[in-house]
């Protein structure tokens, strides 16, 4: 069964009269790897920084194994924190740096040992000990800064965009690093990205932010194929987001054409947002499209050319393994699975 390890309760926090968390809540199961995702100023880093005791509730809870932890320092807390700029100690080398937080536990020398070992195995940085870190290129660097963090053994892993300074070759490795050491050690990763395909590599659960509050929780899957509202459909991968009106159930209109959908519970005639994936657009010729439009612009992507086409002055995106030739006149056509319906209201 799926143990909750870390409960917030209703958090607010404030700087300056400003909400910055308006009254969250979230559940963080033990042992997965949870990616808080949303734009700069979300309230993401907050969100850790509370966790980590960094940060200050004005009013809200925090709980760890059901243990009201609100008012514990950072020290005291099983967690850990590995920051953007990774914070090593220039004057020390790598061995003394993953040992620090053990020395000043007062561990015997034997167990420092053994435990550093360990963690140079994990990060992949053996025979590296006698180093200095400015010797190191930054994806060494942040594997020292994870193995720090880690040497503590802490219950829980706090990641605030650790990645953001290294190339995106380096990233894409780290990423599936970062993934191996959470399965390996079994411990809970929380991590802050504004990083969509980060997030969907890496995560088991992600919590999508905006302005201070939680527009979505689930798997990528869920948050990819499911969105709950064109904010998140649009965050989290590009989309076709259209004026529509919901009819009644499974009847939509948008492009001045009625659609047959397979989403209910709306309000007669309740005007909507229709949410489309450039890939589940087809192309076909315009005598057999829905929505005829004149092809604008092409970029080839490596595995898809990506097309604007305006119709009804709309400038759709339409990815496809075909390309069109621009200027030329295309039809495109959706299933009914594809066509997802969205309240107005959650978007604000």
């Amino acid at each position: 069964m799926e143990n909750t390890i870390i409960s917030l309760r209703n958090a607010v926090v404030e700087y300056d009269g400003e909400k910055i968390l308006k009254n969250i809540s979230l559940d963080i199961i033990d042992k997965q790897f949870v990616t808080l995702l949303g734009p700069s100023g979300c309230g993401k880093t907050t969100t850790l920084r509370i966790i980590g005791g960094f940060a200050e509730m004005a009013s809200g809870e925090l709980f760890f194994n059901g243990v009201n932890i609100k008012n514990l320092p950072p020290h005291k807390r099983q967690v850990n924190t590995v920051f953007q700029k990774y914070a090593l100690f220039p004057h020390l080398n790598i061995y003394e740096n993953i040992a620090f937080g053990l020395r000043i536990k007062k561990l015997h020398e034997d167990e420092i040992r053994k435990r550093v070992g360990e963690m140079l195995e994990l990060v992949n940085m053996q025979g590296y000990e006698k180093r200095s870190i400015n010797s190191l290129s930054g994806g060494q660097q942040q594997r020292i800064a994870i193995a720090r963090a880690l040497v503590n053994r802490p219950k829980v892993l706090l990641l605030d965009e650790p990645l953001g300074a290294l190339d995106l070759k380096l990233r894409k490795e780290m990423q599936i690093e970062l993934k191996r050491m959470q399965q390996d050690l079994e411990i809970t990763f929380i991590y802050v990205t504004h990083d969509q395909e980060e997030a969907l590599t890496m995560s088991d659960t992600v919590v999508v932010m905006k302005d201070g509050m939680i527009q979505q929780i689930g798997t990528p899957q869920d948050i990819y194929n499911e969105p709950k509202n064109a904010f998140v459909a649009d965050f989290i991968g590009e989309s076709n987001i259209i004026d529509g009106v919901m009819h009644k159930d499974f009847l939509v209109e948008f492009a001045g054409k009625n659609f047959v959908c397979v989403d209910k519970g709306f309000e007669p005639d309740e005007p909507v947002d229709v949410v489309i994936r450039p890939e589940d657009i087809k192309v076909v010729t315009q005598d057999k499209g829905a929505i005829v439009g004149v092809v604008e612009n092409i970029v080839f992507k490596g595995v898809h050319y990506e097309m604007t086409v305006d119709a009804l002055g709309y400038k759709w995106i339409i990815q496809s393994t075909q390309s069109e030739e621009v200027g030329s006149v295309i039809g495109m056509n959706v299933t009914p699975e594809d066509i997802h319906i969205m309240h107005k209201s959650e978007a604000e």
